[in-house]
């Protein structure tokens, strides 16, 4: 085996499952697309990432990280100020983000992490809700990593600084979602997300691709995840996506990405 194209996200619910397969190949000594072990297991574990990305200096809103029912009840006491967003701390793929978790009040923090702590078996990270226009920059490269373009994500209906990008969204994209390529913003403000977006992939090590994910509030913008296995579906990717709306057909998106994978393993 010359090169593995390396798309899989790994078995069990374990913060490190991405770096699985990877670490196989590394073990075998095996070339392989995407980011290494280290960097796919930062990534799923979104408080640490969030600490990384902030200390590069991109803006993120404050979290909790509720491990237990004692922890709610502390976070509960301390009076957060609401809104808030809840998510599965070591998830991906939109899971367990859903309509409902953005959380106006105690009653519904109460309710809604302590029936994720259940059901996922893992801590609940609970954040600021940013309130703002949601955005993802797809990033390609190593020597420099470059941001491709990015893209605007709203409902059909009209842009709505509430609007959640959940899992049932997404598996009904088509009726509930327009996508704005390239994004309506000044060109400076466009310049840094595009800055910010290059400034968390090389936080945490990402290699070849990744996709950024950031609202924009009063003209900052504000980091919400990184995926360094971004989906490549050429109908439903959010890269594949913003890619096309860029002018970047699907066959030259992914023949860049091999080109900078085969580049950084001396391949080319």
């Amino acid at each position: 085996v010359d090169f593995v194209f390396n798309i899989a996200e790994g078995r069990g619910t374990f913060r490190s499952r991405e770096g699985q397969v990877p670490s196989v190949l590394e073990m075998l000594g095996i070339p392989y697309s995407f980011s290494d072990p280290l960097t796919l297991a930062i990534s799923l574990d979104k408080p640490l990432t969030k600490r990384l990305v902030a200390a590069a200096g991109v803006a993120v809103a404050p979290d909790w990280v509720v491990e237990s029912e004692s922890d709610l009840d502390r976070l509960l006491l301390s009076d957060p100020p609401f809104p808030l967003f809840a998510k599965p701390a070591f998830e991906g793929s939109s899971k367990g983000i859903r309509g409902n978790s953005r959380l106006e009040g105690g009653r519904q923090l109460k309710e809604r992490v302590g029936a994720m702590l259940r059901s996922y078996g893992q801590p609940v990270m609970v954040e600021g809700f940013v309130a703002g226009d949601e955005y993802t920059v797809g990033i390609i490269g190593n020597t420099p990593p470059e941001a491709i373009g990015a893209m605007r994500i709203r409902p059909r209906s009209g842009a709505d600084p509430d609007f959640v990008y959940s899992i049932e969204v997404k598996r009904d994209w088509e009726n509930q979602v327009a996508y704005d390529v390239p994004p309506p913003l000044p060109p400076d403000l466009l310049v840094r997300l595009y800055a910010d977006a290059v400034k968390a992939f090389s936080a945490i090590g990402c290699r070849d691709v990744a996709r950024v994910d950031f609202r924009i509030r009063d003209g900052v913008p504000v980091f919400l995840e990184i995926n360094p296995l971004p989906g490549l579906s050429p109908v439903y990717g959010d890269l594949p996506i913003l890619s096309r709306g860029m002018g970047l057909a699907y066959p030259e998106l992914m023949s860049r990405i091999l080109s900078a994978a085969f580049a950084r393993c001396g391949l080319a």
